[in-house]
């Protein structure tokens, strides 16, 4: 059990069964009283942010999470199935728990899949992923106007933009947590 002074942000609690995580803290103590802990709480599976405040005699239930490795199977009527890696069961996640994570997804990619009891509840993708480019503008040389990046497509259907030297067909590797070019793959 934690207490209110165990309180900080990324904290993960449970609230009446359902897993919230700590966004905003701020701690005050009045000149007399108990001291009060104004949190930020965000729903980890419906996303509802709401704020609350709580005394020092109060305790809270850590959240029973657990990841778990699973692959990236396919995306079906805005459902993407992945499957266990050990005991191949398969769990669905709706199109706003996977979220920006869909854009760097292909095939067979492994990640952890967190889970609120039995519950799949969000995503964590590799920090890098590679992903063939299906769509790049020509770069004129001296075109000034463009700066020094012009946009592409990946084999995800997302769109970023990359350095004048990289072209259609080539893999590149791409930040999954800012969404930006890192560098060429080699071959």
């Amino acid at each position: 059990m934690y207490n209110a002074s165990d309180l900080r942000r990324n904290l993960k609690i449970e609230i009446d069964g359902e897993p919230y995580i700590i966004i905003d803290f701020q701690f005050s103590k009045p000149g007399k009283g108990q001291s009060l802990y104004r949190c930020k709480l965000k729903n980890m599976i419906s996303g509802v942010i709401f704020d609350k405040t709580y005394r020092s005699v109060d305790t809270f239930k850590p959240a029973s999470l657990e990841e778990r490795r699973m692959q990236y199977l396919y995306n079906q009527d805005n459902e993407f199935c992945f499957m266990d890696v050990e005991n191949y069961e398969q769990v669905f996640l709706s199109v706003e728990q996977v979220g920006d994570a869909g854009n760097f997804m292909t095939d067979n990619l492994e990640v952890d899949i967190l889970l609120f009891g039995e519950q799949p509840i969000g995503i964590t993708l590799p920090n890098f992923v590679d992903l063939s480019i299906t769509t790049a503008d020509p770069w004129a040389k001296g075109d000034s106007v463009a700066g020094d990046t012009k946009p592409v497509t990946v084999e995800t259907g997302y769109e970023l933009r990359v350095p004048p030297f990289v072209e259609e067909g080539q893999k590149i590797t791409i930040d999954t947590r800012t969404g930006a070019y890192v560098t060429r793959v080699k071959d």
